[in-house]
């Protein structure tokens, strides 16, 4: 691990993942509010992808009647999402290397859209952009990675396109690492929030967050049993590859499925660790884990429209990216 995030260390480029950002990031992005900016940055995605050295399929899907959320912007409770869709259409991006073999592929992804009048910087162009550069980074490597890329749609919606694309990989699938509004970092005391009811139900971590004196100054990886593994590689990772980037791991004790899911319901707490596409493929059965930077609790300009490039911290997201990189080839 050491040897591969040195490499991977010498050819990121915060420049690059700045510039992907600005670029997706100068509109709102949502199939069914602003269909052109979604189609435009689906283009540069697939540009930057095949000057990568990936192949890039659209995936197409059209479901109907779909409890989901509404990606109307602002901030909401719960229970004040839930929409019943009758019918979306949309689609994923999904790439690979063309000389990779047919082992069980790990997924990274993160989604394009954003809600209704934000840019959507760090949520979740960060993501988006440190998703291309992982495939610059990992099209670079001598044996090429069983590693998928995924580029999900609607995940404001209520995770549509991740919920179809779970179930259409399922057992090719050996893991996922999802990202999600990862490049807002606040080194001042008292910058990051923690939800009601987190103390009690995760006490360990809350210490943690006290006793860096609420500083925003750290990546959370969210993971259950099974990608607790990976979760400890992501952290070695990051630390490898920035010593001032802390990762905070965080342990989900539901089991995956549909028991998981339910138990949500039951500890209100559990829900925002549900918040991104990593939750398709949990309750899926399919191992995955979840890398942010708190979104709301963190960013004072998350879902509107302040939700700008200027926001973010390139040096750290490159370090997200080359962590996430790392820990993807050597799953």
């Amino acid at each position: 691990m050491p040897t591969l995030v040195d490499e991977l260390n010498r050819r990121v480029d915060p420049l690059r993942l700045r510039r992907d950002v600005e670029f997706l990031a100068d509109r709102p992005r949502s199939r069914n509010r602003a269909p052109e900016a979604m189609r435009r940055a689906e283009a540069h995605v697939a540009r930057e992808l095949a000057a990568a050295g990936w192949r890039t399929e659209r995936q197409p899907f059209d479901v109907r009647w779909r409890l989901g959320g509404t990606d109307g912007g602002g901030e909401r409770a719960v229970a004040l999402q839930l929409r019943l869709h009758r019918r979306l259409t949309g689609a994923n991006l999904v790439a690979r290397l063309p000389e990779a073999d047919d082992r069980p592929t790990v997924v990274v992804g993160a989604h394009l859209d954003t809600v209704d009048a934000s840019p959507g910087a760090d949520d979740n162009a960060s993501g988006v952009a440190a998703l291309l550069e992982i495939a610059r980074l990992l099209g670079g490597l001598r044996r090429p990675p069983a590693v998928t890329l995924l580029f999900f749609d609607m995940e404001e919606l209520g995770m549509i396109g991740s919920r179809f694309a779970a179930r259409e990989l399922g057992r090719q699938v050996a893991g996922m690492i999802c990202l999600e509004s990862v490049g807002c970092f606040a080194t001042a005391p008292g910058t990051q929030r923690m939800p009601a009811g987190f103390r009690a139900a995760f006490p360990h971590a809350a210490a943690q967050v006290r006793a860096g004196g609420r500083r925003g100054d750290f990546t959370l990886v969210v993971h259950r049993r099974a990608t607790a593994r990976a979760a400890s590689a992501w952290r070695r990772a990051a630390q490898a590859a920035e010593p001032s980037l802390p990762a905070l791991t965080l342990r989900d004790p539901r089991p995956n499925g549909l028991l998981g899911a339910l138990a949500g319901l039951v500890v209100p707490p559990l829900l925002h660790l549900d918040r991104s596409d990593h939750a398709s493929f949990w309750n899926a059965g399919i191992p995955a884990l979840m890398l942010t930077s708190t979104a709301n609790f963190r960013n004072p300009h998350y879902h509107r429209p302040t939700d700008t490039p200027d926001t973010l911290d390139y040096g750290r997201l490159a370090s997200v990216a080359v962590a996430t990189a790392a820990t993807a080839a050597s799953w």
